[in-house]
């Protein structure tokens, strides 16, 4: 694959093409990040939950499927711990399983696992979870506890085979929580103020040697999540602070140059951003503050401008408790939906569904009639989940 054909493929791999996977369909998968109890009463490991989504964006038949490992029942806000990567007529979902430092390999055309993987045994994530980033050939796995990033080749069956490990850290001592793509750069934040970025064009991460402190940190906003334009022009990240704030870095050089702070609303927390597929907005996950907020990107100039933010989505601070990572509908336009992964405080979670108006420079974020998805039936603790969609 030439270098033009891979950004392309990485750019859609969440929202993949029909032709990737026509027998699949589009769906929705989170990682519910079941611990181990104790004592151990009736406990059968951990779960993935598929549900299926509608023309309309409505979350329709789900199924649960058990990953075959154990999750720590929370963690880090910025660490994906689902993916999705189409491969021939299927679609891979690959899952971490905290805990016991595995990735479940899932194929969502039969809904079976094909196996746990693992990588070097000096592997751990018991500390704040398991992080997920893939190319279409490659999956990187950052474990928070050892603060290794591990690189596993994806090869046939949705199956993984572990290449080698790199230990990361930050400046200030922090561990990996972050982490994107876009060939042939890796970027990582460490939740202590800094940010870094690796070439992978050799597959094993090698340091562009640009670590650096951002420019919220001076205001103790710390880069935790973030995202990459498709031309490898910018990158986002989201700052885990007391307002809402984002920071953009220009890597159009191949390596990190100062951030850029913005300052987008007063509500609490923002350690997760997802650029729309038109790269003309910014979504922001209020992470303990319960909401969404959007705001308008420049994809020329990299500049971002304040737009709006939801209500506190519902059951806020009653069923639930913290908001995951955002995932969308659609690959095209502004992505359609949202859907919200909402960690439960009761042992089991859901899922908001909030819709974008926008009108030129102003914007509003509703959650619509029948959101949250609720499952009191199955335990999990949501901050993360993924969509594939066959639909344009």
């Amino acid at each position: 694959m030439d270098l033009g054909k891979a950004v392309l493929v990485l750019a859609a791999l969440a929202y993949a093409s029909a032709a990737a996977a026509s027998s699949v369909g589009s769906f929705l998968v989170a990682n519910n990040d079941v611990p181990l109890p104790n004592p151990p009463v009736s406990y059968s490991g951990s779960t993935v939950t598929f549900y299926s989504i509608g023309a309309n964006g409505a979350l329709g038949e789900k199924d649960v499927v058990a990953t075959g490992g154990d999750g720590v029942g929370g963690g880090s806000f910025a660490a994906a711990r689902v993916v999705v990567v189409p491969q021939a007529d299927d679609v891979c979902v690959f899952a971490s399983n905290a805990a016991t430092a595995d990735i479940a390999g899932i194929s969502a055309k039969t809904h079976q696992v094909t196996g746990n993987f693992v990588g070097s045994s000096s592997d751990s994530a018991t500390a704040n979870g398991m992080g997920l980033a893939a190319t279409p050939n490659y999956l990187y796995v950052a474990y928070s506890t050892s603060s290794t990033i591990a690189t596993f080749r994806i090869q046939a069956g949705c199956t993984l085979h572990f290449v080698g490990d790199l230990f990361a850290m930050g400046l200030n001592g922090g561990l990996v929580t972050g982490m994107a793509l876009h060939w042939p750069m890796m970027i990582a934040t460490y939740g202590d103020g800094s940010i870094e970025s690796f070439n992978i064009s050799a597959v094993l991460p090698v340091s562009n040697d640009d670590a650096q402190v951002s420019t919220g940190f001076a205001d103790d906003h710390l880069p935790n999540g973030l995202d990459i334009t498709v031309d490898g022009h910018y990158a986002i990240f989201a700052d885990a602070s007391t307002v809402t704030t984002v920071e953009v870095s220009d890597i159009s050089s191949g390596k990190l140059t100062p951030t850029v702070a913005y300052d987008l609303g007063a509500a609490w927390n923002s350690g997760n951003v997802t650029l729309s597929p038109n790269e003309t907005l910014v979504f922001v996950t209020n992470n303990s503050g319960g909401r969404v907020t959007a705001a308008f990107f420049d994809r020329t100039t990299g500049k971002i401008s304040p737009g709006c933010a939801s209500g506190a989505l519902k059951g806020f601070y009653s069923a639930w408790s913290y908001a995951g990572g955002v995932a969308l509908q659609h690959a095209t336009g502004a992505g359609g939906l949202l859907y919200v992964p909402e960690f439960g405080s009761n042992g089991f979670s859901s899922i908001g569904i909030v819709q974008l108006t926008t009108a030129g420079a102003t914007c509003t974020l509703k959650e619509i009639a029948g959101s949250p998805i609720v499952d009191n039936s199955t335990p999990s603790n949501l901050l993360s989940a993924a969509v594939y969609s066959d639909r344009p």
